[in-house]
């Protein structure tokens, strides 16, 4: 009696020790887009399943794709480009980190420079001459992401006043405070809305998109790619149909994360895609269809994997 006793003990524990368990998604600082998809998509699978997910901000992509390296994360949502520079220690990352696993494509992701709407400055073109936020030490893959902005108005680094700023949301306040001319964010990003309502306007710069310009973007980063943005409520600074560099954004995942973990959040967001998409527009475009595709150099994770093979979806190859 006294064994059954300490096993039922023991097994109690186990239940209570699982049921406790939290899932974290590590996240750039509050304000970014991916903070926002991600506290949208947590709220989704906390509603849908009994699964804890909590959103846990970190100062740049360095420290995200770190957390889940060291298990510290059990998710995050990144640039595909900068998944793999981690994962073999290239670029900004001066160590490989292997225990990054793909989960599934969640939209396509199209980033800008802004300016105020008073600047009288339209085109990326026209920073000639003009500060654009440089430095980036606390979320350098900015860095990559202005070369090729740049380089779709036919600039360099050198064309340009370089302005250090630290970070993502530090780099939307200094021009709104005038200390730079331009700042760099995604399309749809709250930051933006809401340098917008304190500065009386924004609006995104216009590039060049056309297969010169394309060919320079690549060179920067080869899953680069222009897309077309309609203007929409959410998407605050495109006044017109505008052409933007564009990535695919991807949901990741470390080795750690037990596969059911993985399963039961994938199929709590494309189930629930529907009041994901009315929570925050830009995640209209998540797609079952196209939500598993090759990557050079990433590994899906099982979880992923198993869940993809059971809804019929097959693995597209790379662009």
């Amino acid at each position: 009696m006294k064994h059954l006793i300490v096993a039922a003990i023991a097994a109690m524990g186990i239940s209570t020790s699982a049921a406790a368990q939290v899932s974290s998604i590590s996240t750039p600082p509050q304000g970014s887009v991916w903070n926002t998809m991600a506290s949208v998509m947590a709220g989704e699978v906390r509603n849908a399943t009994d699964m804890r997910v909590v959103v846990q901000p970190y100062g740049g992509n360095a420290q995200m794709m770190q957390a889940l390296d060291q298990k510290l994360a059990e998710f995050s949502l990144n640039d595909v480009n900068d998944v793999i520079s981690a994962v073999q220690g290239s670029g900004e990352y001066e160590q490989p980190m292997p225990n990054l696993r793909a989960v599934a494509r969640i939209n396509p992701f199209p980033v800008g420079l802004y300016v105020k709407a008073s600047s009288g400055i339209d085109s990326v073109s026209e920073l000639a001459g003009r500060s654009v936020p440089s430095g980036w030490d606390a979320f350098p893959i900015a860095r990559s992401h202005i070369s090729a902005i740049l380089a779709a108005g036919g600039l360099n680094w050198d064309d340009v006043e370089q302005v250090p700023v630290p970070e993502l949301i530090r780099g939307s306040d200094d021009m709104a405070s005038g200390r730079v001319d331009s700042a760099f964010f995604a399309v749809g990003g709250p930051k933006v809305a809401e340098v917008d309502a304190s500065v009386g306007g924004v609006r995104f710069l216009k590039v060049d998109a056309n297969e010169e310009t394309l060919a320079k973007i690549q060179q920067v980063r080869p899953a680069f790619y222009f897309s077309e943005v309609d203007p929409a409520p959410v998407r605050v600074g495109v006044e017109e149909p505008m052409m933007f560099v564009t990535w695919d954004n991807i949901l990741v995942a470390g080795s750690h994360v037990a596969d059911d973990v993985v399963e039961g959040f994938l199929a709590a967001i494309f189930d629930g895609r529907e009041a994901i998409g009315e929570a925050y527009p830009p995640l209209r475009a998540l797609d079952l269809e196209t939500a598993y595709k090759t990557y050079p150099g990433l590994e899906y994770h099982p979880g992923a994997v198993a869940f993809f093979e059971e809804r019929g979806v097959s693995l597209q190859p790379a662009d």
